[in-house]
């Protein structure tokens, strides 16, 4: 497949988000990275990152902990090189609590089509099982025909 690079139109900065979610389904640290310039820096909550290195780490124990993981992502803005998404995520933990997660993010590509610079401003619920909005299945993308973000509750 050939890069996705910038400057963005309407139509490639939505196959760039798609294909963001699609790796992030997967659950491969190692995928998700190539996304990423090798000085890639990210800011995850309160998390600082720096390089492909340190992405994979906190992939691998992000998907350690975060249990049968669905991701969805949708285009908010872009410009240039920049893209800005809006996304929510479903897990849950050992003990089987289930969380819903929901954030956005900023992201600066390089003339490659990498992205050099993440930041992700995430909060999670706790929701019960039958509070479950994806239910696809995992690891894998999202079906073409779902609906993706239903609404923000």
């Amino acid at each position: 497949m050939t890069a996705i690079r910038p400057p963005f139109t309407l139509e490639t900065a939505t196959a760039k988000v798609r294909a963001a979610e699609d790796a992030w389904n997967s659950r491969d640290p190692q995928r998700v990275s190539l996304a990423y310039s090798e000085d890639s820096e990210w800011r995850n909550r309160d998390q600082f990152l720096q390089g492909r290195r340190q992405i994979q780490e906190f992939l691998t124990g992000k998907w350690e902990r975060e249990l049968d993981y669905r991701l969805t992502k949708a285009l908010w803005s872009f410009t240039g090189n920049r893209i800005a998404v809006r996304f929510q995520y479903e897990y849950h933990d050992a003990a089987g609590q289930w969380f819903r997660a929901y954030g956005n993010e900023l992201w600066e590509f390089d003339d490659d089509g990498l992205m050099r610079r993440r930041e992700a401003s995430i909060n999670e619920v706790p929701i019960q099982e039958l509070e479950r909005k994806f239910h696809w299945p995992a690891p894998g993308p999202r079906p073409a025909d779902d609906a993706g973000i239903p609404d923000v509750k």
